[in-house]
């Protein structure tokens, strides 16, 4: 492969890393699987096309974060408050951020903003190495790392602690007058901002912003998770976790890529990423199986 095209696979990796990072609260943290993330993701991303458009592209993907985490609210209170089953209220919210999401891009399935500035565009040309444009890595780094930080610390908080509680034990955590309801609308909350921000990213990276894109998000981030938790394995410690999770997105990118060059059709691509998960989740089983013999 290129150089640049290992740089756009990079690229690409540390968005879905993002927002991989936010699915790891609900998936990891709360153990509770969350399809709310397919809508979110383009939530974020329709919000960051129209404001980009209007020339306030950091507003965009301001909004866009307010706009997931609604949605996170709404799949939490669904599922607290009325007792619907977690993925059964993923599903309704996600279904009604169809027809929001496509509000929100004035009825139009697909928005290009070539020539429009981004949060990307004070950065062009202005890192290049070999030929390639290394800006757009440096912005989105900036933002993972930042992300991380924010994350590693809300973890070591009482909150955070009482929300990873929830997830271990939630029956101990009740007992404890903690309000497990509140951690978990909390917990959906979170997922959901944090995929919106990685649609908003990807939709003024892109330049496009396609109603349908929202599709398999939860997949990419799931991959991204079990990939980084295979690889880079499982300690102990909620930084190495959150690494690991956004280098498995970047090492599911580069294997996508590489696919790409080696021929594989765009049609074909939802049954290759499958069996990435589906690989990653069973080398660790047969890894257990053997030395269990």
């Amino acid at each position: 492969m290129s150089l640049s095209l290992i740089v756009g696979a990079i690229e690409l990796g540390i968005i879905f890393g993002i927002c991989a990072l936010g699915l790891f609260i609900a998936f990891r943290v709360l153990n509770l699987p969350d399809l709310t993330v397919d809508g979110s993701f383009v939530t974020g991303l329709a919000f960051s096309a129209i404001f980009a458009m209007q020339g306030q592209p950091l507003l965009g993907i301001i909004l866009g974060v307010i706009g997931g985490t609604l949605a996170g609210i709404v799949t939490g209170v669904l599922h607290t408050k009325f007792k619907i089953q977690e993925i059964l209220a993923g599903i309704l919210t996600m279904t009604a951020l169809y027809s929001i999401n496509l509000k929100i891009m004035n009825d139009q399935p697909s928005i290009f903003l070539y020539g429009i500035n981004t949060i990307f565009t004070p950065f062009a040309n202005k890192l290049v190495i070999a030929g390639v444009d290394f800006g757009n890595v440096l912005v989105l780094l900036i933002i993972t790392i930042l992300l991380v930080v924010i994350l590693v610390f809300f973890f070591k908080t009482l909150t955070g602690l009482a929300l990873r509680a929830t997830g271990d034990n939630e029956a101990m955590v009740r007992s404890s007058s903690i309000n497990t309801d509140t951690m978990k609308i909390l917990g959906f909350a979170m997922t959901n901002a944090i995929v919106a921000l990685g649609g908003g990213l990807y939709a003024q990276y892109t330049q496009t912003a396609a109603h349908g894109a929202g599709v398999g998000t939860l997949v990419l981030c799931c991959a991204s998770i079990i990939i980084g938790e295979t690889v880079f394995g499982k300690r102990r410690g909620m930084l190495h976790h959150m690494i690991s999770i956004v280098l498995g997105a970047i090492l599911y990118r580069l294997l996508i890529s590489y696919a790409f060059v080696l021929g594989l059709p765009a049609s074909d691509l939802k049954l290759f990423s499958a069996l990435i998960v589906v690989f990653a989740m069973v080398v660790p089983q047969i890894k257990f199986g053997r030395k269990k013999a």
